[in-house]
């Protein structure tokens, strides 16, 4: 089974978000510290779950300018056998659009059965890179997929719903499949996989063009607190007064 896992770059958790200041619509990159997507790194657990049990080949894609190549060495240090790289800074910040056209273009001859992506991404959070992606390719698709089962006839996945509801579909292959969170435990990148990493392919491709975006960013905020911790000085009896009344009269608790 040939699989293809589109993983994206996006910045870390625990960085504290500093926006350009010039055009207030995207991050200052230079300041950044990046890592893989969360869901992203799951979709590629999975794939390489998949190839343990059935054989075959996991490639990793991924679009974005230089920097993503980072993310494509600890996939390929995780066990990804190759990768693609899509160069352009524009792909930085795009959209799903955007974005699904140029992975597309990179993955359309490459002849996979299977597509994984993350379900969504930690930075735009959009959910629609790989629905629109499937769509690109002209595959079936499912989101939000927990569990995976090769059949004879293709694929039985498993879904998850609202409210603690799960749904099993099946699918033919080819296929894409959006891949949730936390579904199995993730691998890391060993010394002897990180030595490997460097004598794996990535292949560099420069699209032709990139799309024009169908959505923009006209502004980013950094939130701002608008509620802070006061002290209540005095006795404890003064300081228990005070507190209900400040909950009768700012909190508006009667009882």
């Amino acid at each position: 089974m040939r699989i293809a896992v589109c993983v994206k770059q996006v910045p870390a958790r625990e960085w504290q978000p500093r926006l350009d200041e010039v055009a207030g619509t995207w991050i200052r990159e230079q300041d950044t510290s990046f890592q893989m997507n969360e869901s992203d790194g799951y979709a590629l657990e999975a794939a390489l779950r998949l190839r343990e049990t059935h054989g075959g080949e996991v490639l990793v894609c991924s679009a974005g300018p230089a920097r993503v190549v980072q993310v494509l060495r600890e996939a390929l240090a995780r066990g990804a056998d190759r990768a693609i790289h899509v160069e352009h800074d524009r792909l930085a910040a795009a959209d799903a659009f955007v974005v699904a056209a140029a992975l597309a273009d990179a993955l359309r001859s490459e002849g996979v059965d299977l597509v994984l992506t993350g379900l969504q991404s930690d930075d735009q959070g959009f959910a629609q890179t790989g629905v629109v992606l499937a769509e690109r390719l002209g595959l079936p698709h499912a989101t939000i997929v927990t569990e995976i089962r090769v059949a004879a006839d293709g694929l039985r996945v498993k879904r998850e719903l609202e409210g603690g509801w799960f749904q099993w579909v099946n699918l033919p292959l080819p296929a894409l499949l959006a891949m949730q969170t936390g579904i199995d435990q993730l691998r890391y990148a060993t010394l002897r996989g990180i030595m490997a990493a460097k004598k794996k392919e990535i292949r560099k491709v420069t699209p032709a063009a990139v799309e024009h975006p169908r959505q923009r960013i006209l502004a980013l905020n950094v939130p701002v607190k608008t509620r802070q911790t006061q002290m209540l000085s005095g006795s404890p009896v003064a300081a228990a007064k005070e507190l209900v009344r400040r909950l009768r009269e700012h909190a508006l608790v009667t009882s």
